[in-house]
């Protein structure tokens, strides 16, 4: 039985992890059924965890400090989707934890994994149990446990596997989704899988990638924890601090947290940086001289131009954009069509993504860079982009804002609110507002068989999406459609947009904006083709 751990045991460890997600992310996919089964949380996963393999398989004999850095911080670039993000916390918290180690014995690794699990509960605003999140929680706490016993480092990992299996299995009467699906939580499912093929590695039977590697992603990045929704605060305040004691940084998050909104706080070994919206950042900078001297210092009324950050990857970034204009926006979308609608109101780039391929941060990151504006505003148009998305303020000297659009509709309408002679706070008012003021609905299929909501619903079905979820299901699209039309009927709508995906053709398609305009006479309805994979129709009703 194995005692400790080095850095190239951990590099083994890693690499037979991601391969073993790969392995299994189709059967993660499947198990993903919330809330409807169209799911991809074990292609974020997968994607997430092969950007640390791949910048692994680069390093030669890394230490276990560098290896675990290595893993964390190429996580959180590759990180895709929320269990991504979630999974790149996870490795981050890891990371802090052996820093400075030589090896790691079992009292090490459990507190490394309980310091994953609060990385992670700290980033999550509203932590769900059933979750991958309860799996990683009850995991280290077994291994806290066992390494009291033990200190052997496969003694305390094998507890940790063992306790994931038990919280894994009651996943499914946590969550009233899963329970009618019948199955467990497919992250908590990804974290179990990444566990157990670490226990090969380390038993010499290394888990091996399929045959044609892993997709690769950039290196390095900082995590941030910052919620852009509801900014009210007049003043952003940005600043970077040496440091230059042991002071907690913790304490500072946690005090402007009480003085303003929309924080970031990055925090390593060299600076503190610090954005935060206010309305006292006097008070905000009062509070942070404790912590070191200043390096830079920026305040404007939400026009802010950032400096050059202070980061020892600063050489291998990428090429940034100089401001040309105060706004700019980029948007997550899939499909020609939808492309042309959002540079046809003004977007400046278009991320490629969406349900079943979600763009990592550093995708996002990359848009934004390109840009030449001082704000740049995205829209992630869904929500499983949002967490990744608010992790790119925190890599750029740009000031990026993040409209929290959950579907392309709100996409649309908060461009069509967008004032690009408008002050940043005018916009995130008037863009955020706008999100509400869209109905969504979808039309798409089913990945698998299914009880969800009462329906019963089985591989190939049609499926009918609206804001609460799932509608209804069909073997017949025009069934969806019809009842569709007569819900924007009764609720007064006046302002139908039907953009139909690339599996439909035109005159199908045209037949469809037929029967919602006799099914809603009253209604303005246009037909846009939007060129999206997966679904079939995207409908927006204003």
């Amino acid at each position: 039985m194995r005692q400790t751990i080095n850095g190239a045991d951990f590099r083994r460890l890693m690499i037979s992890a991601a391969a073993s997600i790969e392995i299994n992310k189709q059967k993660l996919n499947e198990l993903n059924v919330f809330p409807v089964p169209d799911g991809d949380t074990g292609t974020n996963m997968s994607m997430t965890i092969n950007a640390a393999a791949s910048d692994l398989r680069k390093a030669e004999d890394p230490s276990l400090e560098k290896a675990a850095d290595i893993a964390a911080k190429a996580m959180l670039r590759g990180a895709r989707g929320n269990s991504g993000v979630i999974l790149s916390l996870l490795l981050r918290g890891i990371s802090r934890k052996l820093k400075g180690a030589a090896v790691c014995d079992g009292v090490l690794w459990a507190n490394a994994l309980q310091e994953g699990v609060d990385a992670a509960y700290k980033a999550v605003m509203k932590p769900a149990e059933g979750t991958i999140l309860t799996v990683a929680r009850l995991a280290a706490a077994k291994a806290l446990d066992a390494a009291e016993e033990n200190n052997y480092f496969e003694f305390v990992h094998e507890a940790a596997i063992e306790e994931a299996k038990v919280a894994l299995a009651n996943t499914v009467n946590q969550n009233p989704v899963l329970k009618k699906a019948g199955v467990v939580d497919a992250g908590g499912k990804g974290w179990l899988v990444a566990l157990e093929a670490m226990l090969c590695a380390l038993r010499g039977e290394d888990v091996v990638a399929p045959e044609g590697g892993v997709q690769e992603t950039s290196d390095q990045a900082d995590f941030s924890d910052f919620d852009t929704e509801d900014i009210t605060f007049t003043y952003c305040t940005e600043f970077i601090i040496s440091r230059e004691n042991d002071k907690d940084p913790e304490k500072l998050r946690q005090f402007l947290s009480g003085l303003g909104d929309s924080l970031v706080l990055v925090d390593d070994d060299e600076i503190i940086k610090v954005h935060v919206h206010t309305n006292d950042p006097g008070k905000a900078m009062h509070e942070a001289i404790d912590y070191g001297s200043f390096v830079t210092v920026k305040i404007e009324n939400m026009r802010l131009q950032h400096t050059e950050k202070v980061m020892s990857e600063a050489e291998k970034a990428p090429k940034i954009a100089q401001p040309e204009k105060p706004l700019g926006v980029v948007s997550v979308c899939a499909g020609d069509g939808l492309a042309d609608v959002f540079m046809n109101l003004g977007v400046d780039g278009i991320i490629s993504g969406g349900q079943t391929m979600n763009p990592s941060t550093q995708d996002i990151l990359e848009a934004v860079n390109k840009v030449p504006a001082e704000t740049i505003f995205v829209l992630p148009n869904n929500k499983n982009i949002i967490m990744a998305a608010q992790q790119v303020n925190a890599l750029t000297p740009k000031n990026v804002v993040v409209i929290s659009s959950k579907t392309v509709p709100q996409g649309v309408t908060a461009m069509l609110n967008f004032n690009p002679e408008g002050t940043v706070e005018e916009n995130i008012e008037a863009m955020a507002e706008a999100l509400d003021t869209v109905e969504t609905m979808q039309i798409t299929y089913a990945a698998r068989n299914s009880d969800f909501d009462g329906h019963d619903i089985h591989e190939g079905d049609y499926l009918a999406i609206d804001g609460k979820g799932l509608f209804g299901t069909s073997r017949d699209i025009k069934v969806l459609l019809k009842a569709l039309a007569e819900k924007v009927r009764n609720s007064g709508k006046e302002y139908i947009t039907i953009y139909y995906g690339a599996d439909i053709q035109e005159k199908h398609a045209q037949k469809a904006a037929d029967l919602f305009a006799d099914i809603c006479p009253s209604a303005d309805v246009n037909l846009l083709r939007g060129g999206q994979p997966v679904y079939y129709y995207l409908i927006s009703a204003e």
